[in-house]
């Protein structure tokens, strides 16, 4: 029997990156070509078949609500409020009456990317025991700006750092997390011995220590962090060229289709 498998969509802060345009609108509503950049985000979720996602937001969430509703056919869409940025911990915990006791993937908006977790879900729901957490990397030119993988003598994944000033690689780790029903646990064990706040990185350090954390290496896919003006400009090249999909997403009358649209059955 699958196990519940459920999504968390962080999409709050205050995106400074992104002034003066998140001063009056919701950061994840900004557009990539034809679509916000919420329906890119959504998409990679809903191709996975998880249909339970709750959706944080700012003040400004009312915007996506509006354009979000209640979701596709068969899903159970919430939406809660982040009024002020207080940290990953504050954020999620929020989430936390919707998702409590599922494995979950955690996904923080400004990522989006080519690649897919159609396979790894479909095991993380089947795994009869907790199947831990699952990281994705991605080799950076910059891994100064990231949090960044350490590797043991075989390849494993020993460590994360957080903006080396001498990077131990340079592969980065994304913003996209799957996690087993220990995710609550490890949450509240580390807040209650962390002293400088908490950060999703401490998280996945934890597994990495229990032994259970695993690394998809994202090879030649297309990874972006669509925080920065430029960043949003070639995502927008990718959904032009119909390399980033938006689907499945719910099309109203009157808007004009992503590139390489195809009905949704």
């Amino acid at each position: 029997m699958e196990k519940p498998m459920k999504a968390v969509l962080v999409a709050g802060g205050h995106g400074s990156r992104l002034l003066p345009f998140t001063r009056y609108m919701q950061k994840a509503m900004l557009p990539l070509h034809r679509r916000p950049v919420i329906d890119f985000a959504l998409a990679f979720i809903r191709r996975t078949g998880i249909k339970d996602i709750t959706i944080i937001g700012n003040r400004f969430i009312g915007q996506i609500a509006q354009h979000v509703g209640v979701g596709l056919d068969g899903e159970n869409i919430h939406y809660v409020i982040e009024e002020e940025p207080q940290g990953v911990a504050y954020a999620l915990n929020l989430a936390r009456p919707h998702v409590e006791g599922s494995r979950l993937m955690v996904y923080f908006s400004d990522n989006i990317t080519t690649a897919d977790l159609i396979e790894e879900v479909k095991m993380w729901k089947e795994a009869k025991e907790p199947p831990g957490c699952l990281l994705l990397g991605r080799s950076v030119d910059n891994p100064r700006s990231f949090g960044v993988g350490v590797f043991g003598e075989n390849g494993q994944l020993i460590d994360i750092v957080e903006k080396p000033t001498d990077p131990p690689s340079n592969v980065a780790i994304g913003g996209i997390y799957l996690y087993d029903e220990r995710f609550w646990d490890l949450i509240d064990d580390n807040l209650a011995t962390e002293e400088e706040g908490f950060s999703i990185t401490d998280l996945n350090k934890k597994y990495i220590e229990l032994g259970d954390a695993y690394l998809k290496d994202l090879e030649d896919e297309e990874w972006l962090d669509c925080g920065t003006p430029d960043a949003l400009l070639k995502a927008a090249k990718l959904a032009k060229e119909g390399r980033l999909s938006p689907e499945p997403c719910n099309i109203r009358s009157g808007d004009p289709m992503p590139q390489g649209y195809s009905k949704q059955e």
